[in-house]
């Protein structure tokens, strides 16, 4: 991986937090937060923004699936979550958290590697998929607010269809708006026509 991550790190062993301020600048990424209990990450993510947040299960206050589930909910961001044990439960209840890793101690650096570039590719193929869900949704209503304003423009105007979805991209083009724009204008003067009084 040539991008150098910035990462929070949530670790309340002594000697896994060396580990973790060892080997992560080894690995060319950079330690930007160090919290030593389950309720710390979500104020060092706020402040920080890291890339990427590795956290351990068994932390003081809150464990670190319940911690990522806090952090993933204000700002999503890969997580990958480490313990010392391979527990079914946990694994499921990381699963259901939108974590993107599970490591199991000790920690191998040859694991590491690996385990950050999955967590950091699936994290980007999550939010180019969202985004493209949100385009598609976005676009369907537009579709529907444009389709209402054409029959707008075939009532008012007395067009076929064809020709009102025409007059409306002229209008867009002379306007030099958004063809969406354009309709909810006319979708606006519309129901200012319709309202009580207004004949």
């Amino acid at each position: 991986m040539k991008q150098s991550l910035r990462i929070v790190v949530a670790e309340d062993e002594p000697n896994m937090r060396e580990y973790w301020q060892t080997t992560l600048p080894v690995l060319g990424h950079r330690v930007e937060g160090l919290a030593q209990s389950g309720s710390e990450p979500l104020e060092l993510c706020r402040g920080r923004r890291p890339d990427l947040v590795i956290t351990d299960i068994k932390m003081p206050e809150l464990d670190g699936i319940d911690a990522a589930r806090e952090v993933f909910r204000e700002r999503p961001v890969p997580i990958i979550v480490v313990s010392a044990y391979h527990d079914p439960d946990l694994i499921e209840r990381a699963g259901a958290s939108h974590i993107l890793g599970y490591l199991v101690k000790p920690i191998k650096e040859a694991d590491l590697l690996p385990a950050i570039e999955l967590a950091i590719r699936r994290f980007e193929e999550f939010a180019a998929l969202k985004k493209e869900t949100a385009d598609l949704r976005q676009a369907l209503e537009d579709r529907k607010i444009i389709e209402r304003a054409k029959g707008v423009m075939m009532r008012r105007a007395k067009l076929g269809e064809e020709e009102a979805f025409r007059r409306l991209q002229k209008l867009a083009s002379e306007k030099r708006r958004k063809l969406i724009d354009i309709a909810q204008s006319i979708l606006i003067a519309e129901e200012s026509f319709e309202m009580p009084g207004s004949s």
